[in-house]
């Protein structure tokens, strides 16, 4: 089920990261890229790597909230304790 759940939050954080990669190299020459006021000093294939899982990152991270907030008050509430150990008032 975990995985499941993992699979519904990484696998459109991956699609979303490979558009956001083929649209943002589409437009910028990763040698023209600059961090901190210096030229980013790594191969062509290292910064679309590094930046690939960097979008995948950030997109696991809106997913990863949008499907806490899409959570219903029972799954929220739900006691993760055996029933034959759970304190009273837990369901």
């Amino acid at each position: 089920m975990r995985n499941l759940k993992l699979m519904r939050v990484a696998w459109p954080a991956f699609l979303a990261a490979c558009v956001l990669e083929l649209v943002v190299f589409a437009m910028v020459d990763p040698h023209d890229l600059h961090w901190a006021g210096q030229p980013v000093a790594l191969s062509r294939q290292s910064i679309y790597t590094v930046s690939f899982f960097a979008f995948w990152a950030i997109s696991i991270g809106s997913n990863a909230l949008t499907a806490l907030l899409a959570m219903s008050p029972a799954e929220v509430n739900l006691c993760p304790v055996p029933e034959s150990q759970r304190p009273t008032g837990c369901r």
